[in-house]
């Protein structure tokens, strides 16, 4: 069989790192190919830096095709449900493909809507009774939904989004090698693209402080909070709590808001595991 490469399917998930592909590349050459490249037709879907490794050192390999595909977009489901699996990729690329899988069902959901409307439209309603257009029985896709599918807190997913849409091409970078937390990234990307590049260019250092003056300015911009009666002198003067900076005080909050939503996300899909395992049990 001749293995056909899509593109499109190639570049769809995060490629691997340097190290990562020499990794694996070791791997291979010492063990051989272990698991089966999965196709499409004739289409590899899963496999490709393992294909590319077989092909250039002539190591034999075995496949297997998935018949339940009926299009692309199954494929690509599947691809981001099988990497939303891996323990190993970062909270930005599980970010990224929840929010691909949403874009997808969003779109099935309109499509279904479309032709259902179409459909109706074709009966004509009894006489004296308005049209009603039938909606499909399909689950709204909030962002607590691609949340949890990502294993990420909602406030994380939308600081990805914020990424993805106005963050230049070099700051996702940064996000995407580690340079600049999600957090910070999604602050800097607040900024005009000029800034955004001069940030990058200067490395880590430099994107911490364009985060940091970044706050400054919003926090600035805020009306004055009342003092809480019982709150220690030591919080004046532009002071946090402990002799931390304010600004330093108001990040930590805002990272410690984040992990609690995702703390309690990652406890609620323990509950549905559980769930659903009792249910298997019991009806075993």
């Amino acid at each position: 069989m001749q293995i056909k490469i899509n593109e499109t399917l190639r570049s769809y998930i995060e490629p691997l790192t340097q190290a990562e592909y020499t990794a694996l590349e070791q791997s291979i050459l010492q063990e051989g190919c272990r698991d089966a490249l999965l196709l499409w037709q004739d289409v590899l879907v899963d496999g490709h830096n393992r294909y590319q490794i077989c092909q250039q050192h002539g190591i034999p390999f075995k496949v297997t095709e998935n018949t339940s595909f009926r299009n692309l977009d199954d494929v690509k489901l599947w691809m981001i449900d099988n990497n939303l699996g891996r323990r190993s990729i970062s909270d930005y690329q599980r970010g990224v493909l929840a929010l691909r899988k949403k874009e997808i069902t969003a779109a099935r959901a309109a499509e279904l809507v479309a032709q259902a409307a179409a459909e109706d439209a074709a009966i004509a309603p009894p006489e004296g009774e308005a049209a009603k257009v039938r909606v499909p029985a399909m689950p709204l896709t909030s962002r607590e939904d691609i949340a949890r599918a990502a294993r990420l807190s909602s406030a994380t997913i939308g600081q990805i989004e914020k990424i993805q849409k106005t963050a230049t091409p070099e700051l996702v970078e940064a996000v995407r090698s580690g340079t600049i937390s999600i957090n910070a990234a999604a602050t800097v990307a607040s900024l005009p693209e000029a800034e955004q590049l001069a940030a990058v260019a200067g490395g880590k250092k430099e994107l911490q402080k364009a985060a940091k003056e970044v706050r400054e300015l919003r926090a600035a911009a805020r009306p004055p909070k009342e003092p809480k009666e019982g709150r220690e002198a030591g919080s004046a003067g532009g002071e946090g709590g402990y002799g931390r900076p304010a600004t330093e005080v108001e990040e930590l909050r805002a990272e410690n808001a984040v992990l609690r939503e995702k703390n309690a996300a990652l406890r609620e899909e323990i509950t549905g595991l559980q769930k659903r395992l009792s249910e298997l049990l019991g009806g075993s």
